[in-house]
C-alpha cells in the first residue's frame, strides 16, 4: 500500500519530500500546528516520532526535542491518539518512528494492531535489526504495514540484500555514518553509495541524514525517491517559530 502510493506520486513529482516531527514538542496543539503546516506546503509523507529517552540514532537537536517532550508529559499512548487525528484529517500516509524499547513495552502484536487502527502506513525502528525482528516482522505483515529497514554507507551489498527481503514500502538509506542533524556532504561518494542501494533493492529510496536545503533536495532527484527533511525543521521552529514551517518546506520544492 505504502509502496504503491509513492510510486503513484513519483510519476507525478522528480523527488518526493517526507517530513519528521517529534510527537508532543514543543506540545501536542504545536505538533499539529505543525503537521498542518507541512501538508499545506506540499509534503508528500510524515514520520512521527514517539519520544524516547534514549534515542541512539539521533543527534543533540532531535535529542533534545525528545527530552523535552517526555519532560512535559508524552506518553505512547497520546502519541497514538495523535496519529489517529491526523491521519484522519490529512490525506499523506503517516509513520511511527521510535526504538525497539517501545515496542517491546507496549507489546509488538498490539502495537501493530493499534498503528492499523490508528491509520499508520508503516513504522520505522532504527534500533531492531530484521534477523532480531521476526515477531515484529510478523505482525506488520499481518496488519499490512510497511517495515522500513535502513541501509547505510557501511552496509556491504550482502547485507542490503538481505536487508531488503524484509523491508517494504521504502529503505531509508541514511546518507552518512553518525548521527542526525550532523553535516553531509553530497558528493560524488554519496552518489556511488545510493547507486549501490539502487542496485541492491527494487524499492523506493528515501535519503535522510544531513538534508537541509532546496540544493540537497536537488542533488538527490534521480538518485532517490525520496528527500528526508528532519532535524533542520526542528531548528528553524526553535529559532523562527511554527509560523516558518511552511515557508521553509514549501522553498525546499
Amino acid at each position: 500500500m505504502l509502496e504503491a502510493y509513492i510510486r503513484e506520486q513519483r510519476e507525478k513529482k522528480d523527488i518526493l519530500l517526507m517530513t519528521h516531527i517529534v510527537l508532543g514538542y514543543p506540545s501536542f496543539d504545536a505538533s499539529l500546528e505543525i503537521v498542518h503546516a507541512m501538508v499545506e506546503a506540499g509534503v508528500d509523507l510524515m514520520e512521527l516520532q514517539i519520544p524516547f529517552s534514549e534515542p541512539i540514532a539521533d543527534g543533540p537537536v532531535i535529542l533534545h526535542a525528545n527530552q523535552q517532550a517526555l519532560a512535559s508529559g508524552a506518553k505512547v499512548q497520546r502519541s497514538f491518539e495523535f496519529a489517529r487525528k491526523v491521519a484522519s484529517r490529512f490525506e499523506i500516509p503517516f509513520l511511527f518512528m521510535t526504538y525497539y524499547n517501545i515496542l517491546f513495552k507496549y507489546g509488538v502484536s498490539g502495537f501493530a494492531a493499534d498503528m492499523k487502527a490508528a491509520g499508520l502506513k508503516g513504522a520505522i525502528v532504527p534500533d531492531l535489526p530484521p534477523e532480531e525482528g521476526a515477531a515484529y516482522l510478523d505482525a506488520m505483515q499481518t496488519h499490512d504495514l510497511a517495515p522500513i529497514f535502513i541501509y547505510a554507507p557501511t552496509t556491504p551489498e550482502e547485507r542490503m540484500a538481505q536487508i531488503a527481503q524484509c523491508g517494504r514500502g521504502f529503505i531509508y538509506c541514511v546518507a552518512r555514518k553518525g548521527v542526525t542533524g550532523k553535516k553531509t556532504a553530497f558528493s560524488d561518494d554519496l552518489s556511488t553509495y545510493l547507486s549501490r542501494c539502487r542496485e541492491a533493492t527494487n524499492l523506493p529510496l528515501a535519503v535522510g541524514f544531513g538534508v537541509k536545503s532546496k540544493q540537497d533536495v536537488d542533488f538527490l532527484k534521480g538518485k532517490a525517491d525520496i528527500a528526508v527533511v528532519g532535524t533542520q525543521t526542528i531548528r528553524i521552529i526553535e529559532q523562527q517559530g511554527i509560523a516558518a514551517v511552511k515557508p521553509f518546506i514549501a522553498q525546499l520544492r
